[in-house]
This record gives structure tokens, sequence and C-alpha cells, in this order.
């Protein structure tokens, strides 16, 4: 039974119509490496056709049979290797990596399509190839020409992995706590001495040498955050022709048994047991940190997409269990004891919940792919000021992508399974899985309380207010677009009202903090609400300006086919007949449902954060 389903149809819409992610091939880098929007559409019927082929084709034995650990070493299944080879001679890996090292140099917006469908298909199998790719990225960009030169092809190719090797057990999300030693030799190289742990894909044998990217504190150096740098730590030794070399001291301790994921070796990593490790600093010493945030931010981005991924085949999965379980009588018929049973989706309440699903799903779908192209367009900025420009919306929108994507997509699968009804809980389909894997991306590369923090405590005051007025200024200009509307006009001033609530809530945090005893901690105890409510007014926005695009769109082929464009019933008649009208149909319907149902829950949050209850502080527990 194909597990992965995926609505290519919204990710079509969302990536060539309301993106328009073919304006890229104006660019004369993209021009260079022959993107256009055939070659964006070809390569991800490429993606897709793996995905549900060959990686989803892996995911329950991965999930089954886990990892194997012995003698110190992680082993998994034959036929996860042979896939994983097969994912890196088909070219996945390498999708946005420089085309200098091997890789074809797409857009972000592309690549973020891609991920999505080996996400949705196979989330632990994803994560070898994103962090390997991050990794490379991070040695690409702060390494020097030997590092570049030795290790990152290798690792766009997939021929070498790799890791983030931040966590240790006494310094999570702190890391400026961490205890891992560096210690110079005087040759250019450093002893490195320390534990790690947590680390995904720590140890595997999907490649033939692992490259982990290592913080650690030289002798020495100041404490805390600003006394962290970054070392290039190979599993094993490179020889001069870069050929593999003798082993370099980085023990596997053990592997942790998890909830979900469990075809990803999760492992402590001990490096420097024998005193034997050799490590390569990365860049200049004490910037560590700044170095870690780009993978780190590239990793949020992608812990993001494995929220809405996940969820979203896990909405089509319900969805087509929906259309095919026959339960009960409809809601008109209840008196009618010889009426037929109906399938579930003419419920109510089943429709309720497959509403909450799409809506939302599509939502995180427009944030997630909408932040990749702005990536995109600030890599490609011809000015200072339009680089600065998204550059500082990215900055803005990843603790926002990480959290509400992660928090909203684990909802989401909770819905898929109550679609089920009791099937749901039980192996036999798949959505219980999806909600084990998908618990994860709350906790790792940051909990979503540390994302929460980041928005409120970097973010928004960053650079005098930078990119909160950038935030706004985008904002405003939809509301411009959505005002006086034909059909869309009427939910301006709900919409409006959220972002005078969300400028207003930002300035009451900013008195809180002259406020006196437990009142000066009001911003931080709302944090995390904070970020729920700004997530639920960007997917309101997001989702409402793909809305007027497609009721725009919808408009046209009802008056092309002589349909009354006001005519409800007309509407949802030709929409049975043409699958062009069921889908913009279907957007406005979803875009309309958020803003009804959803973004009252922001008001509530701001109402509850304008109230400064302390009781949470007060209290003795």
């Amino acid at each position: 039974m194909q597990h992965y389903l995926v609505d290519s149809r919204d990710v079509d819409f969302t990536l060539y119509e309301w993106l328009n992610i073919g304006q890229l091939a104006k660019n004369p880098r993209m021009q260079e490496v022959g993107f256009d929007e055939d070659v964006a559409k070809e390569t991800l019927k490429t993606a897709l056709k793996f995905a549900q082929e060959r990686l989803a084709s892996v995911w329950k034995e991965m999930d089954k049979a886990g990892v194997k650990f012995e003698d110190g070493k992680v082993t998994l299944p034959e036929s996860v290797k042979k896939v994983f080879a097969e994912f890196t001679e088909a070219g996945l890996m390498a999708l946005p990596a420089n085309p200098e090292y091997g890789g074809f140099g797409m857009p972000s917006s592309l690549n973020i399509a891609a991920i999505e469908f080996a996400t949705g298909a196979n989330v632990a199998f994803g994560m070898y190839a994103e962090l390997t790719f991050g990794a490379a990225h991070i040695f690409e960009k702060f390494g020097d020409e030997h590092m570049r030169k030795t290790y990152v092809e290798k690792m766009y190719a997939g021929q070498w992995c790799g890791t983030m090797c931040l966590t240790e057990a006494g310094a999570g999300s702190d890391v400026g706590a961490l205890k891992t030693k560096a210690i110079p030799q005087g040759d250019g190289t450093y002893k490195i001495e320390g534990s790690k742990i947590f680390i995904s894909g720590g140890d595997h044998d999907l490649a033939e040498n692992i490259i982990h990217p290592v913080l650690a504190r030289i002798e020495g150096a100041p404490a805390g955050i600003k006394g962290v740098s970054m070392f290039l730590v190979p599993k094993y030794l490179v020889n001069e022709d870069g050929s593999i070399g003798e082993f370099n001291d980085v023990n596997t301790g053990n592997v942790e048994h998890k909830m979900g994921i469990k075809g990803n070796a999760t492992c402590v990593l001990n490096f420097g047991e024998g005193g034997n490790c050799k490590g390569w600093l990365v860049g200049e010493p004490n910037k560590g940190i700044v170095y870690m945030f780009q993978m780190m931010n590239e990793a949020r981005l992608m812990v993001g997409m494995q929220g809405m991924a996940i969820a979203a085949t896990a909405y089509m999965n319900a969805l087509k269990y929906a259309k095919e379980r026959v339960q009960f009588t409809h809601v008109r018929d209840m008196a009618k004891s010889d009426a037929p049973r109906v399938e579930i989706i003419e419920h109510p309440d089943v429709r309720r919940m497959l509403m909450h699903q799409k809506a939302v799903t599509e939502g995180m779908r427009a944030l997630l792919y909408r932040t990749a192209f702005y990536i995109d367009m600030s890599t490609m900025a011809e000015t200072d000021e339009e680089k600065e420009h998204y550059s500082d919306l990215v900055e803005l929108l990843i603790p926002i992508c990480k959290a509400f994507c992660s928090d909203e997509g684990f909802e989401c699968t909770e819905h898929a399974i109550q679609t089920y009804g009791g099937y749901g809980f039980i192996a036999e389909y798949p959505v219980e899985q999806y909600m084990r894997d998908v618990k994860i991306a709350s906790l790792y590369e940051g909990t979503n309380g540390i994302q929460a923090l980041d928005l409120l405590g970097r973010k928004l005051p960053a650079k005098g207010g930078r990119m909160a007025m950038r935030y706004m200024q985008e904002y405003g200009k939809f509301l411009d677009a959505l005002k006086g509307h034909r059909t869309l006009g009427g939910m301006h001033a709900k919409l409006e009202r959220a972002q005078n609530e969300l400028a207003q809530t930002v300035m009451g945090f900013q008195m809180s903090m002259k406020a006196e005893g437990n009142k000066m901690f009001v911003p931080i105890l709302n944090a995390t609400p904070f970020l729920e409510a700004m997530g639920h007014v960007t997917l309101s926005w997001l989702l409402c300006d793909q809305a007027i695009m497609a009721q725009d769109k919808l408009d046209a082929i009802c008056d092309e086919k002589g349909t009354a464009k006001d005519d409800l019933a007309a509407v949802r008649k030709l929409a049975e007949e043409n699958d062009d009208v069921k889908y913009y149909f279907g957007k406005v319907q979803s875009a309309k449902w958020y803003v009804e149902n959803r973004l009252p829950h922001a008001f509530a949050i701001f109402e509850t954060i304008g109230d400064a209850d302390t009781s949470a502080l007060d209290v003795v527990l």
C-alpha cells in the first residue's frame, strides 16, 4: 500500500503560480546553471517519483528494524544502503549546492519542494542527506581551500556524510556550557577531547566516511558562548591523495532508542577516548557559534518542513480513508432506519477535522516555500538594500517556520488519527507512525521554547526593530491588495486587527521590561504563546494572499464556462467537473476557514498577554 501521498497540485500552485519561481531564471547565476520553469518541473517530477517509489519503500522497514549497534559500530539494513546510493546517484543531495563542488546550483525554493517529498516519504532517511548538506555548506563557506577541495565535493555527492555536533549532557540548548576541549598541537591541528549526545546520523554505514563539525573550546578561550570554536573532525583521516586513512578516534558510545525516527542513528559520540582525535579549526577561533548558526538556520527551516511534510501526507491519507470508510447514515437521514450508510467524509465533524488539516498544511507550505523564496531573493539581489530586506525577513521568519510548523504539524497528525478513529491508533495504517516521527521536530534544533525566545528577544528588537518593520511592510502591501476585493474584502477588518494587535503586543512587551517584580518577566513568560499567535497571523496573511490569486483565476474560469461567479451551488457543481475549479475554490475556502477558525486564537492570546498574569511565576510549586 502506497503510504506517501502529497497534494502536488498545491505544490505546483505555490511554486509556479503564487511565487512564480520561473522569474528566477532571469538571474545571471540561474542562467549559468540552466534553471528555468521546465527544469524545475522535471526535477521535481524526478524527486517525487523517487520519494514515492524508493524512499517510501523502506520507510516502514526503517521504523521496525531501526539501527543496529554492535561492537561500537552502527549499521542499517542493506535495502536502506541501496536506496541511499540511488538517492545520491540521482543527484538529489546536491540540488542547491555550488556547481564548483559538484552541485546543480538550483534555487532554494525548488529545493524546499524536493525536501518536502523526501521528508514526507521517509523523514528518518531524509535527515542523513539534510545534515550532510548542511555540514558541507558550513565547510564551503567558512573553511579554508583545503577543506573545500578535500571534503565538500565528496559530501555534496553523498560519498561522505556529515552531522552537527553541538549537544552535550550538560549543555543542550545552553551551548556555551559545553566542555569539549580543543588542544593546539603546534602543527595546525588540534586534539579534540569530549562527548556529544543526541547526534543525528552520528554513525552509520551509508557512506565510507562521516565528517563532523564539532563545537569545542580551545584551551584558554573565554568562558561561555564567546569562547566556542568550530572544528572539522572526520571519522577517518583523509590521506593527501583524498583516500580514506586511519581511524580518527571518534567512537560511538551508544545509540538512543526513541519514540520515532527510529531509522536515523541518534548517537553518543566520544571524541579522543584514546587521545588521538584530530580536528582542524574552521574559520577563526571563538566564532564557532556564528558559523553554526548558518547550519542551524538551514536546519530549522528543514525541521519546520518535517512538521509540514509529515502533516501533509497524514492529511492526504486521512482524506483518502474518509472517502472510502462507510459508517452511519447522513445526519439529514438520522431518523430513517432504512437510510443508506455513507462515507464518513459526509459527516460534519469529520469534515471539520479534514478542513483543519487542509488549511493548516497549505498555510505551512506557503510559509516555508515563501521563506525559501526570500532566501533566493536575498542571494540574487542586485543591491545591498534589497539583499538586506529579504535577509531580514528570512531571519525573522525562521523561528516561526521551525516552532509553529512543528507544533501545528504534530496537531495535524493528531487530527489525522482521529479521522481514522480506532484504526488510526494501530500500525496497519500509517498515521500512528507519522505522529511518532513528527514529535521530535519541536525538540531538536533548539526546542520551540528557545525559538520563541529567539523571536522575541533577538529578532524583533534586532537592528533597531528593522526586521519587524520589514514584516509589517510586507503585511501592509497584502492588506492593500485585500481591501475592497470582490469576495475576500470582508476579511480585511480581521486581518487589519491582527496586524494592529500584533504591533500593540510587541510595544506592550517593551513597556513590561521596565516593570517591577515578576511583571518584568511577562514577555519571557509569554514568548511561546506570542510565537503561536504570530504564526496564526502569518498563515492567515499568506493563505489570504494565495486566495486572492485563486479567486481571480476561479472567476476567469467561471466567466469562460458561463457560470455565475456568485452562485455557490453553480460553482460547486462546476468544481465537481473541473479540477482547476475544484482546486481554486478549495483554496479560497481554506483561507476563509483559517481566518474564521484559527486567527481568533491569536486574538485570545494577545488578550491574555495583555492581562499580564504572573501566577505561573508567583505560585510555589
